[in-house]
């Protein structure tokens, strides 16, 4: 992608998801991750009603009458993007792939932490761990943000989401807001996926394809691995196969949907031809009640 294509479709997102995030998520996104703990904000005059044990007796000596101390809730928190750049993210249809869906939501959510004054970080991972932008608070910082995510290409084949997480576990030690988005093929979640559920507000999004699912009747047709390359020849009208295939969707998606929630994390899953908006608001409202 040559730089002018790259800062058009920068642009076109950041309208896109920008409104988005205006509109209907960032009150969402505030009411659904509240800061962690209370911070000193002032002392003022001891007022009827006011609880007793709120008194600053140093400063009400000082000052010959009562004073209290007021605190307020600690807003401030991080958003970290944990999202998949391996070769399978690339499949889909001219019009969008999974990797689209994946940075449209990645911009919303950016931009919603953005509005609520929050930082916001990066890992892209496939194999390994590609690129890592630590977090910071700004547009300037958005903007870079979706740039890596459209164009940071994968330098190892497969996917990786344990590594991924035990990069985030290594370099995020406080509480914070954590998305992982990857289509999971051939990576499921473990050991280090439950740690940091424990340690930060961790949702997984799972995207998929249709096709992946369901592939068209057209006969004998080659299959290529999208993180390997290896071909394989399949029927895809045999009744067999195409049960097979949806089977082993079905089961897959179940097993991270359990796992995810036993856990403790948060779980959507989502077709890359479908709405994200919809599924995204309802999770986030479900989070604030």
């Amino acid at each position: 992608m040559d730089a002018v294509t790259l800062l058009q479709k920068v642009r076109r997102i950041e309208i896109k998801t920008r409104r988005l995030s205006d509109q209907l998520f960032s009150g969402e996104y505030q009411s659904s991750f509240k800061g962690r703990g209370m911070s000193f904000a002032e002392v003022r005059p001891y007022q009827s009603g006011d609880d007793v044990r709120s008194i600053d007796w140093n400063v009400t000596a000082r000052k010959r009458s009562p004073y209290i101390k007021v605190f307020e809730e600690e807003r401030e928190l991080t958003l970290f993007l944990v999202i998949d750049i391996s070769g399978s993210t690339n499949f889909g249809t001219d019009e969008r792939s999974k990797r689209d869906m994946i940075t449209e939501i990645a911009a919303t959510l950016a931009f919603s932490a953005m509005g609520n004054n929050d930082k916001i970080g990066l890992i892209l991972f496939s194999g390994k761990v590609e690129k890592v932008i630590p977090p910071k608070k700004g547009k300037l910082h958005v903007m870079r943000i979706i740039k890596s995510i459209l164009e940071t290409e994968a330098t190892t084949q497969g996917t990786d989401v344990e590594g991924a997480l035990a990069h985030l576990l290594k370099v995020q030690k406080r509480h914070s807001i954590v998305f992982v988005l990857s289509d999971y093929l051939d990576s499921a979640p473990d050991r280090n996926f439950k740690i940091a559920a424990k340690r930060f507000d961790l949702c997984a999004i799972n995207t998929f394809n249709a096709k992946e699912v369901a592939l068209p009747r057209i006969g004998l047709v080659p299959l290529a691995d999208s993180e390997t390359g290896a071909v394989q020849w399949v029927r895809s009208g045999g009744r067999k196969f195409r049960e097979a295939l949806a089977k082993r969707h079905e089961n897959y998606s179940q097993f991270l949907k359990n796992f995810t929630r036993s856990a403790g994390a948060g779980y959507i899953s989502l077709d890359d031809r479908q709405d994200f908006v919809p599924p995204l608001l309802q999770f986030l409202k479900n989070k604030a009640r």
